[in-house]
């Protein structure tokens, strides 16, 4: 596969980081953001790459040159003008039936192969990476449907209630045929406007949500944020041919408070501290993934639909707080029966109702996370049970624990009085 790098941006945002030097060639730690993405995209056996270059495009030229010194063959397209972030594509004569889009500015660490095989699994015009970030409010959201199918793109300027934390990342795969003719665009054409936007309504663009490490470092704050992440080994531990670090949080009493069930957005609240509890382990580098019985759907006192505006509303809230969830994992089934409107289908023993496991080892799974190294924290001993069953350490949130542990099937279950706690004790 071969990948196009969009390095011809001037990156005034990022004139107070570095000066005179295109945003592509800015250091970090010694090496330029450009360098850190030839070594991912060589580990992934990716090594014909073609450079889009614009201002102060010699100086990545002279840089990397034929890309030898790199592990890559590298070729250039120099903008005379500027294009826009997709008019170029229509300059280059030898893209692959499926090839890799790139943002020049962004620092990243990934498996490619799970990519493309969700890419080719869909039968995908387009494929972005996608993932929530710490600042959903001022970004552009997807809006998906079944399957990962892209429906909606929700511009930041958009009036938005409640949404899910869901962002392009910068990182695509295109087939070549996804590009509408040359005489259907402007000389300058916009990658979101005038590539992706058309496909949506046709079903060609799908989101592959990842956990993985793709981050623009174009501000001043994002750019010590990056510096940093690369220095802890963060940037390459989140990597999913990794092993990774998970915290599984139950929702209700965990996330928002508990008085009976939530059966609407207007009946979400967050507890005290939680946000910020889940911000630490966002920042530590483990996945918090909600994992949640939510037997109103087997009772027929929420719709699927439903169920989907009360998580969009926790992800909002949380989102304010500069703080995410990577998935959320529910079971809607409950096995007793005799509940008026009750829905059949979801009236079964199943294995995902917590304390089964299910949930957990599916997660585990999707994002190939070690769970000996991974906490399941939930406010019943039922989470507890869970997490066991898994192999997880189970964490115990209650207001009234004082901390410590208690015996539970046999095993030690820390005890914290909320989330917070927890996080800032245990998540490093």
């Amino acid at each position: 596969m071969k990948a196009v790098i969009m390095a011809g941006g001037k990156g005034s945002r990022a004139a107070s980081i570095a000066k005179d030097i295109p945003k592509p060639l800015i250091p970090l730690h010694g090496k330029p953001v450009l360098a850190y993405q030839l070594d991912c995209l060589k580990r992934n056996g990716i090594t014909d790459i073609t450079m889009v270059v614009g201002y102060l495009g010699g100086r990545i030229k002279d840089y990397f040159g034929g890309g030898g010194a790199f592990g890559c063959t590298v070729s250039y397209y120099t903008e005379t003008e500027p294009l826009g972030t997709a008019g170029a594509l229509y300059k280059l004569p030898d893209l692959t039936e499926d090839f890799a889009l790139i943002n020049g500015d962004i620092i990243f660490d990934i498996d490619f192969s799970r990519m493309l095989a969700f890419h080719r699994r869909r039968g995908a015009k387009a494929t972005l990476a996608a993932h929530p970030n710490s600042h959903p409010e001022d970004s552009a959201l997807l809006v998906t449907g079944d399957e990962d199918q892209v429906t909606r793109w929700l511009a930041k300027e958009a009036p938005r209630r409640y949404f899910k934390n869901l962002v392009n990342a910068g990182v695509h795969i295109l087939k070549k045929d996804a590009l509408p003719p040359r005489e259907a665009v402007l000389e300058k054409a916009d990658l979101d406007r005038d590539i992706l936007a058309p496909l949506i309504p046709s079903g060609g663009v799908y989101a592959y949500r990842t956990s993985e490490y793709i981050k623009d470092m174009g501000t001043p704050e994002r750019y010590e944020q990056v510096s940093l992440d690369i220095s802890r080994g963060l940037v390459a531990s989140r990597n999913l041919s990794r092993p990774q670090k998970a915290v599984f949080l139950d929702r209700d009493g965990t996330i928002n408070k508990a008085g009976g069930f939530v059966r609407s957005p207007e009946e979400f609240t967050l507890i005290d501290g939680a946000a910020e509890g889940i911000k630490r382990i966002n920042q530590a580098g483990y996945l918090a993934i909600v994992i949640t019985n939510q037997p109103v759907i087997a009772r027929g006192e929420v719709t699927l639909e439903g169920l989907d505006e009360i998580h969009q509303k926790m992800e909002a809230e949380l989102g304010k707080a500069g703080a995410y969830v990577e998935d959320i994992f529910f079971c809607p089934h409950h096995p007793d029966k005799g509940y008026r409107g009750e829905r059949e289908e979801y009236k079964t023993d199943c294995d995902c109702r917590k304390p089964k496991p299910g949930m957990i080892l599916r997660a585990a799974a999707a994002y190939n996370i070690d769970l000996r190294q991974s906490y399941m924290a939930g406010d019943s001993l039922r989470d507890a049970g869970a997490g066991i069953a898994a192999g997880c350490t189970p964490v115990l949130i209650r207001e009234a624990e004082s901390g410590g542990a208690v015996s539970f099937e046999g095993r030690e279950v820390l005890c914290f009085p909320s989330l917070y706690e927890f996080a800032r004790q245990c998540i490093r």
